[in-house]
């Protein structure tokens, strides 16, 4: 989850205050993206869990929660002008909800394949841009690309997101004009 556009992040591992509690028995069913992104919104409503997020000046921060039917889930905290670069989430679907200040997500209305490039040229039109003020999010499916900012220049931005299957992997991306080249490709070990 680190980025070129923060510094080392802090990590802490707590539950969601919606979060069932540990059972034996049949593993739960896989959420759907409608039961994502209720948990990101009621999640993000939770005041406490979000003042309980610390806030560094420098880099964003994120807590692990235990997102719906064996989802990953975060809340995150994004300095003034911090942002992820673009990239996406291999064959994860998810949602996110800004809990506190905006964020702008830049985003790929395309479907690019899942592998064996390193470049691509996109087509026009494939550019998407959105606002979303505290309260307001988003789902979207598999392979989604984007690139999340808070574009402040004095307030934190605080968000709460949720990913199934968890991320296997994410792919980043640097993008020139029209062109899109795959950097790296990020495992589970390198964010946890």
């Amino acid at each position: 989850m680190s980025s070129p556009h923060s510094a080392v992040p802090t990590a802490v591992s707590v539950p969601s205050p919606s979060a069932p509690v540990a059972a034996t028995g049949p593993s739960p069913a896989a959420p759907t993206v409608a039961e994502l992104m209720d948990f990101v919104r009621d999640t993000a409503r939770d005041e406490a869990l979000i003042a309980s997020l610390p806030l560094d000046p420098e880099g964003r921060t994120w807590i692990r929660l235990d997102g719906p039917g064996g989802s990953e889930a975060w809340l995150i905290g994004w300095p003034p002008g911090t942002g992820t670069g673009w990239h996406d989430h291999a064959d994860s679907f998810g949602a996110f909800t800004t809990a506190s200040g905006a964020l702008k997500e830049h985003s790929l209305a395309v479907r690019l394949p899942t592998d064996g490039w390193k470049t691509l040229e996109l087509t026009e039109g494939v550019d998407r841009s959105r606002v979303l003020a505290t309260g307001q999010g988003r789902a979207f499916g598999q392979n989604h690309v984007h690139d999340v900012l808070n574009e402040s220049t004095d307030a934190h931005a605080v968000s709460v997101h949720a990913y199934y299957p968890p991320l296997p992997r994410i792919r980043r991306f640097s993008r020139t004009g029209a062109v899109l080249r795959l950097e790296q490709t990020e495992r589970p070990e390198d964010w946890q």
